[in-house]
């Protein structure tokens, strides 16, 4: 797939909500998942490698309580890159209702996505 494929084919999944199935269809065995500065760590930060990236999916989905509404822009594409802004509302155990924003930035190499990077 080239770059333009796998962004259109990841926002589709993303727009269903289908997170964890748009990183087993579509991201490479040794990818890398880079959070915002302040958030690296503990169980939802930086993750290399599918399993630690499946097991941060997870943490994070039994964070959330209730998913109130995702968008997901148009991708950019620029070579190897691609880049989306994405809106999250959600209500967190715990912590109640709270809508994030971030830009997302991919790299994608031989049909994979090999790196995300999230800036907030």
């Amino acid at each position: 797939m080239t770059t333009e494929q796998v962004a259109k084919r990841l926002l589709e999944l993303c727009r269903r909500g289908e997170f964890a199935k748009s990183q087993e269809e579509l991201f490479a065995a040794n990818a890398v998942s880079i959070e915002p500065e302040g958030m690296q760590t503990g169980p939802l930060g930086n993750a290399e490698g599918m399993d630690a990236i499946r097991r941060k999916g997870k943490a994070f989905e039994e964070a959330v309580e209730q998913i109130h509404g995702v968008t997901v822009s148009d991708p950019l594409v620029a070579g190897d890159f691609f880049s989306v802004a994405m809106a999250f509302d959600a209500t967190f155990k715990g912590r109640g209702r709270s809508k994030m924003e971030e830009i997302c930035v991919f790299e994608v190499r031989d049909g994979k996505i090999v790196r995300e990077q999230f800036a907030a």
